[in-house]
């Protein structure tokens, strides 16, 4: 799943068209770490999740391989979650 998690990372920086410094400045880390999520060495910690989720706009459920639609989105516009919580 780390691999799964690194490839999905790259493709959406790539495809946003910043290097991995640019992303590691705009999340406060370092550029290795970038590389090591990447990599499928490592994970980032939950609230880094979080941000990258928020920054390119799709699901921590796509970034970690357990959903396949890069623009899904559970809740509405309001806050109100119109999904099925899976466990």
């Amino acid at each position: 799943m780390k691999k799964l998690f690194g490839e999905r990372l790259k493709k959406l920086r790539l495809a946003s068209g910043e290097t991995q410094s640019e992303l590691a400045n705009y999340l406060n880390v370092g550029k290795s770490m970038i590389s090591l999520w990447e990599n499928g060495i490592n994970y980032p910690e939950v609230k880094k999740l979080i941000e990258l989720a928020e920054y390119y706009q799709v699901s921590t459920d796509f970034l970690l391989g357990l959903d396949n639609n890069d623009k899904s989105n559970s809740y509405n516009n309001y806050g109100i979650h119109t999904g099925d919580v899976k466990f």
